[in-house]
């Protein structure tokens, strides 16, 4: 039986005396409207720790003022049922007014990490996330937390929040789980017409021709991009945001595909902003999270 929560004081006091009685807790941070990617992750939680907490939040402090906000899915009825399929313990669903009773004066800052890539674009999103994300684990204390790849970027920044201050967390990164022409699961799906959802899949694309010019030889990391940017460009219904080859570990720029490289693309399609990446070998095999 799943225990919904919506309060902080609550659900810390029960992870505490899940944690004196000696039993291990897992947590899935997520922001509802959840699909099978969350569940892959809810799944992998419950088979490796004793407690499974799903927080289910829409970050405002993470939303710009011309983005989705307001119209962001909230299924929490729902995701609750699903949670409850898949054997997570405890649903943790704050209010806003919950997690900020008054408008705070004290954030975090992502730094540089914050800055580049999806940060470029939407200034102030991962200062947001890592706002959010140390209040969750401050309510729900000592843990392993479990994050989708497919957010490269956060997973980055949340792990050098959890090193940079010292958290009792481990962050644990999870396959990025796709639909079968490739395209990565996500909330913002759900925006897509018929004609947009069939286009979405040049993202995919657009990352294999990248794994292709790097197994073809080209260690030149712009050209790498170009190749990726020219896929996506080449579909009517994409706009492209970004496309990059970065360092795997910290998001800088290399001069050359010489180690483990993250390759990440953006793009617009319809009225959904999609992200999706991999991360690569220098010889053009995709690997799992270094």
């Amino acid at each position: 039986m799943t225990t919904l929560i919506h309060h902080i004081a609550e659900v810390r006091d029960a992870l505490d005396q899940e944690r004196a009685n000696g039993r291990t807790i897992g947590f899935v941070p997520t922001m509802g409207a959840l699909h099978s990617g969350h569940l892959s992750l809810i799944e992998r939680t419950r088979a490796e720790c004793d407690v499974v907490v799903v927080s289910v939040f829409v970050n405002p402090l993470q939303f710009g003022p011309s983005e989705d906000f307001s119209k962001y899915p909230r299924t929490l009825e729902e995701d609750t049922k699903l949670c409850e399929e898949v054997k997570a313990d405890i649903v943790f669903a704050p209010s806003v007014d919950e997690m900020y009773p008054a408008e705070p004066l004290v954030t975090l800052s992502a730094g540089r990490l914050g800055t580049i890539l999806c940060g470029h674009t939407r200034p102030g999103h991962f200062d947001g996330v890592a706002t959010v994300v140390a209040k969750l684990f401050n309510a729900t204390g000592r843990c392993r937390a479990y994050f989708g790849r497919k957010d490269a970027q956060q997973l980055v920044v949340i792990k050098a929040l959890v090193r940079d201050l010292g958290m009792p967390v481990e962050v644990i990164g999870c396959d990025t789980v796709r639909e079968p022409d490739g395209v990565a699961m996500s909330s913002r799906n759900r925006y897509l017409n018929g004609e947009e959802r069939t286009a979405a899949s040049v993202l995919y694309r657009a990352l294999n021709d990248g794994l292709d010019a790097i197994k073809a030889g080209n260690a030149d990391p712009v050209q790498v991009a170009s190749a990726m940017a020219g896929t996506i460009s080449s579909e009517p219904l994409a706009r492209l945001d970004y496309a990059a080859c970065v360092d795997a570990e910290d998001l800088q720029q290399v001069t050359a595909v010489e180690k483990t490289v993250l390759l990440a693309v953006a793009a617009w399609i319809g009225s959904a902003r999609l992200i999706d990446n991999v991360t690569a070998t220098p010889q053009g095999a995709a690997i799992q999270e270094v």
